[in-house]
């Protein structure tokens, strides 16, 4: 039975990074489910779902360990198995001048009511029109079955005209 492994990586960005963790995973035996990869100031900063047999996957977290000398700073974690997930899943979308505090602000929002982010992507944008800098934010939810969808966008939308960003909440449907 494969056991869960969750490689976090980051190091200066370079051609063939991928390749080189990739090759390590395959020749272990292991299997890449899914993977967060992104250029972040310059340096490649990844996380990486593997599976691999529990009867190498001690030698696979040593090979990663040596790709350590090229670089890179490698964190091995075991997965653990999920229990089911509570809740309905729900999709926030933001966009506003960028400021200090926005995420935090949306965070500490979400966790007063008991939501948990799933998935959260943010980038840095240049607004098409004045040419001012905009964050722009995707996240995934759990809300709990006890908070309702109007609750939720109320104090959402409350929070959105201090922090002068425009918020979307919705369902999260399978595409």
């Amino acid at each position: 039975m494969p056991i869960s492994l969750i490689l976090t990586i980051v190091g200066p960005d370079r051609p063939g990074l991928v390749n080189l963790i990739s090759e390590q995973v395959t020749t272990h035996g292991g299997n890449w489910l899914e993977s967060r990869m992104a250029n972040l100031a310059g340096q490649f900063a990844g996380i990486v779902h593997v599976h691999v047999p529990k009867s190498t996957a001690d030698a696979l977290i040593a090979a990663l360990r040596q790709l350590e000398q090229q670089g890179l700073q490698i964190v091995v974690t075991r997965g653990v198995e999920a229990a089911a997930a509570q809740g309905r899943r729900m999709k926030l979308e933001l966009i506003g001048q960028d400021r200090p505090g926005i995420v935090r602000e949306i965070s500490h929002a979400l966790a007063n009511r008991g939501v948990s982010i799933e998935e959260l992507v943010t980038d840095f944008v240049s607004g098409s029109m004045s040419g001012e800098s905009l964050v722009r934010g995707s996240a995934r939810l759990r809300v709990p079955t006890q908070v309702s969808m109007v609750q939720l966008r109320e104090a959402l939308e409350a929070l959105a005209n201090d922090l002068m960003v425009d918020v979307t909440l919705d369902e999260d449907r399978p595409v």
